[in-house]
């Protein structure tokens, strides 16, 4: 391997590891002018390696000489992707003063953020896809891409109000899932459906909203079942979807509660619906 030892901590290059907030380094505030789409950060092997395999380029790396062995072959398959790419080899103490953490996950590296899909391309030949409305809990959003990856969504459409599925706490969360489902943002006004729906259904989708109404049908309804494509429309918490949303969909759908549980994290209710509607 070839290591990049630390020696100034004020190296440019090491901004992105350093003070940079997500949306800093989407617009490549004061650092990268060449790529307009910006940057993100990719946190831990498992992510690291999903990223590479789908083919993102690497600008950077930053390992904590704690990790050094057990990420080797990663670091490597840095190097390997982009020759050019610096691999930053710090220690212990160096690793806090730049990130301001103690405890790491392992390595870190900077990617150059790909050219993004058109929802268009994101669902061509899909069968089932999710599409998030207004989703800003980065936890929430990253367990559903996982759900996704693992139950079998083809793809994954955000509204023009979600969090980005590339911000580091959302691409941890979902141990990388994010650069394993083809997904896209849905350009337009927040709100989104009034507008996008009926493209959607013109390409022969239906559409269920999870929302608890009292005309709502079950996860196995027939209807459901019988849908050959079927884009599953799930709201951020609390709120839920919008009712213009609702008002365009064919079905709203809802998950039976007991105890008295008015309804469940939109994660958990992704997965369930996820797990009913792709068999």
């Amino acid at each position: 391997m070839n290591l990049v030892e630390l020696e100034d901590l004020s190296d440019r290059r090491l901004r992105p590891y350093s003070g940079m907030t997500d949306g800093q380094l989407k617009r490549g505030e004061g650092f990268r002018r060449d790529n307009p789409r910006g940057l993100f950060i990719g946190e831990s092997a498992r992510v690291i390696e999903r990223a590479l395999d789908a083919g993102i380029r690497p600008v950077s790396a930053l390992v904590d000489e704690r990790w050094l062995e057990h990420d080797r072959a990663i670091v490597e398959r840095i190097q390997q992707a982009n020759p050019d790419a610096p691999v930053f080899f710090a220690t212990a103490s160096q690793h806090k003063s730049l990130t301001g953490y103690e405890v790491v996950r392992g390595t870190l590296a900077c990617f150059d953020r790909p050219v993004p899909l058109t929802p268009q391309d994101a669902i061509e030949g899909a069968r089932r896809i999710a599409i998030l409305e207004d989703v800003t809990n980065y936890a929430n959003m990253g367990a559903i891409f996982r759900s996704a990856a693992a139950l079998g969504i083809d793809a994954v459409l955000v509204s023009p109000s979600c969090h980005d599925p590339y911000y580091r706490r959302c691409a941890r969360v979902s141990m990388g899932a994010v650069f394993q489902v083809p997904w896209a943002r849905i350009d337009g006004p927040a709100d989104w459906a009034p507008e996008f729906m009926p493209s959607l259904h013109a390409l022969g989708f239906q559409s269920a909203a999870m929302a608890l109404k009292d005309d709502s049908i079950g996860l196995r309804d027939p209807r459901l079942a019988r849908a050959n494509r079927l884009a599953i429309v799930l709201g951020t918490e609390g709120d839920g979807l919008r009712e213009s949303t609702i008002a365009r969909c064919d079905h709203t759908v809802l998950i039976p509660m007991a105890h008295q549980v008015d309804s469940l994290n939109v994660a958990a209710a992704a997965a369930i619906a996820f797990w009913e509607l792709t068999q």
